[in-house]
């Protein structure tokens, strides 16, 4: 099989997906590397943050521990702490109104000796690494609370911050989704999946501007080539650099093409075997946070098949969506949506399947998809497998495609069907499509969305 080979520095990292070769939505997921940063307190519990703080280190003697909304601020607002009250210890400061950087800094400038930042409730089990000028790390909204409990509770509360820098390790399981990751359906076209696929996004190497400091706070005089970052505009580059690798690799092939390779290929379980797991809930993540998989670069070179799309095609979803003449125009002046009145959104040829059931009565949706083989055996059988959401009935005709050198385009149907007996117990319901003729595995996700009348109380 093909494989991509390259060397991914931190500047490939970094690599722009300006040129627009890949119009895609793509969530993020963490690594197995960590910067942790554990609170020990003084009753012996101990709960590990995230910090790149990489200065003088505390003392393992442990120090006052005070929170935030008892010494003036429990944002840690700078200006606000009490000196008094924070000088020599460590401070808990809750999430909002200021940058997470500035919270220690603003402790610093209270004499304190180091802060804990406490992550929103919407991030779940997600805290954010952030390069602090003074000892800090963040914590989870949860640990966070308990932290916080602890010094309601104690006369005399104490911790330290223990710094372990780098640690690569298989605990927690990766990938997990991010807790900033959007999320589906589609609100724009419920019947185009998103996300697409999902990539690392969470403590990423990338190349930094020296125009400022890494925390970008006019305070921190500091200036690095390198920061880790967070955010889908990390897993982006990682998506668009593989998008490039794919196209020197296949260069025949189109911008939806290697979409298609990408969505089709990808992976659904963490390096433990199990389900993805989502960190703002804490559960196994659905196909609406991890859209089709985790990327998987050199299965992606050898999809098998491929859901292609043209000019033609996106023309045809432009006036299914109800664009009207003037603006579908921009594409042609002869071109007119009323010699198009048979397209539908839901059979625009997109690696994933949505469909919306808008009534509690039985109901009956059909999709047309269209594959090429691109395997480098021109004749091949490719069977399908259905794995049917709850409360559907999935079929697909034909249930065998068969490709040969002189045929290597298929048509297929998928119908799904609303069941009439039983009920479902939530508003999304998710399965999938796969065809494989052995060696190829070409996964497409199904998701549906139930009408509120249909969901059961749970």
């Amino acid at each position: 099989m093909q494989e991509l080979h390259t060397t991914l520095t931190p500047s490939f990292l970094g690599l722009s997906p300006s040129s627009g070769l890949l119009k895609a939505s793509n969530g993020a997921t963490d690594v197995v590397i960590g910067f942790p940063g554990d609170v020990v307190l003084g009753n012996g519990e101990t709960f590990t943050g995230t910090t790149l703080y990489a200065g003088e280190p505390l003392a393992p003697t442990k120090i006052p521990l005070v929170y935030g909304g008892d010494v003036g601020s429990k944002v840690c607002e700078e200006g606000k702490l009490n000196a008094t009250k924070v000088a020599g210890k460590i401070v808990l400061c809750e999430s909002g109104v200021n940058a997470r950087a500035a919270k220690p800094y603003a402790v610093k400038l209270a004499g304190g000796a180091g802060a804990i930042l406490a992550s929103t409730k919407a991030f779940g089990e997600q805290s954010i690494t952030s390069p602090h000028v003074h000892p800090a790390t963040a914590v989870s909204f949860v640990d966070a609370e308990k932290i916080k409990k602890y010094i309601r509770t104690q006369t005399s509360p104490t911790a330290t911050i223990v710094f372990r820098g780098t640690v690569v390790g298989s605990t927690p399981p990766s990938p997990r989704m991010a807790s900033f990751s959007s999320r589906g359906p589609n609100f724009r076209a419920p019947e185009i999946f998103k996300p697409d696929v999902t990539a690392p996004g969470v403590d990423i190497l990338a190349g930094w501007t020296g125009a400022n400091s890494p925390t970008e706070l006019e305070s921190d005089t500091r200036r690095v080539k390198y920061n880790i970052i967070s955010g889908t505009s990390m897993s982006c580059p990682h998506v668009s650099g593989i998008a490039a690798l794919l196209r020197q690799a296949r260069p025949e092939w189109s911008p939806a093409a290697i979409k298609s390779a990408l969505m089709t290929t990808a992976y659904n379980v963490d390096n433990s075997g199990d389900v993805i797991g989502d960190m703002s809930t804490s559960d196994a993540s659905t196909p609406f946070a991890r859209g089709a998989g985790h990327i998987d670069p050199n299965s992606a070179v050898d999809p098998g098949l491929v859901y292609d799309a043209g000019t033609e095609d996106y023309i045809n979803f432009l006036c299914a969506l109800g664009y009207t003449a003037k603006q579908v125009a921009v594409f042609g002046s002869s071109i007119s949506c009323s010699k198009r009145a048979g397209a539908t959104v839901g059979d625009h040829n997109y690696p994933a399947f949505s469909v919306v059931f808008t009534s509690n009565k039985a109901a009956v949706v059909t999709q047309r998809r269209v594959v090429r083989s691109v395997g480098s055996d021109a004749a091949a059988a490719y069977t399908a497998k259905v794995t049917a959401p709850d409360g559907v009935r999935v079929t697909v005709s034909p249930e065998t495609l068969q490709f040969s050198p002189t045929e290597k385009t298929q048509e297929y149907v998928a119908t799904f069907v609303q069941r009439t007996t039983g009920s479902v117990t939530e508003k999304y319901t998710f399965g999938s499509i796969e065809w494989s003729d052995g060696e190829h595995s070409v996964t497409s996700p199904i998701a549906i969305t139930w009408p509120t009348s249909n969901v059961a109380e749970m």
